[in-house]
C-alpha cells in the first residue's frame, strides 16, 4: 500500500509492527529555544495512537484477523505479552519532521454507530498524539475489519462461561 508521506512524495507504507518500521529514524523536533532538539521515535507515536484508539468505548480490539490471532498466541507465551506489542497491533504510522499520519485497523462492538465511533477515535488519537508529541496529525485513516458479537452462551469476551450447578437442597459433605 502506498500513500503520500506527510513530508513529501510517495513512499511505500510498512506496517509499523514490522522490524523495518520499528527501526525507522526518530523525528527531531526543534523547540525553538536553541537549547537542543527532541527526538521522538515512530514507535512512540504508534503506541500513543494505539492506546488512544483503545480508550474509546465501542472499540473492541485492534488489528486484522491474522494479527489478532498472532497477538493471542503471543499473550500465552510467558513474557510474550509484556513487550507492549499489544499496544501497536493494528496501528501503522508515518512520521515526518513536523507531521504524522496514522492508519488504524479496528474491530467494533456490535450495535455501535460506526461513523460516530470513527469520529471519536479520530478525535482522541489526534488529540493524544498532538498533545504528547507536538506533531501535527494530518490524517487518521480507520479501517473497520470486523464486528465483535458476543456469543449467546459466552461471556463478555466471547468465551464460554461455566455455570455453577443449580442448588438441589441436598447437603453435601
Amino acid at each position: 500500500m502506498t500513500s503520500t508521506s506527510p513530508t513529501s512524495g510517495t513512499t511505500p507504507k510498512t506496517p509499523a509492527s514490522t522490524p523495518a518500521a520499528a527501526a525507522a529514524p526518530a523525528t527531531r523536533l526543534d523547540d525553538g529555544t536553541g537549547q537542543g532538539k527532541t527526538s521522538i521515535a515512530a514507535s512512540v507515536v504508534q503506541k500513543i495512537a494505539g492506546i488512544a484508539a483503545r480508550e474509546v468505548s465501542g472499540v473492541h480490539s485492534m488489528g486484522t484477523g491474522a494479527s489478532r490471532a498472532f497477538g493471542a498466541l503471543r499473550e500465552r507465551i510467558p513474557g510474550g505479552g509484556s513487550t507492549g506489542a499489544s499496544n501497536v497491533a493494528g496501528v501503522a504510522v508515518e512520521v515526518g519532521e513536523k507531521q504524522a499520519a496514522v492508519d488504524l485497523d479496528i474491530v467494533v462492538e456490535y450495535g455501535v454507530a460506526i461513523a460516530d465511533l470513527a469520529r471519536a477515535v479520530r478525535r482522541n488519537v489526534i488529540g493524544a498524539v498532538e498533545r504528547m508529541t507536538g506533531l501535527e496529525v494530518i490524517e487518521v485513516n480507520i479501517s473497520v475489519n470486523d464486528i465483535y458479537v458476543p456469543s449467546e452462551d459466552g461471556g463478555p469476551d466471547g468465551t464460554e462461561q461455566v455455570q455453577p450447578p443449580a442448588p438441589t437442597g441436598r447437603v453435601v459433605e
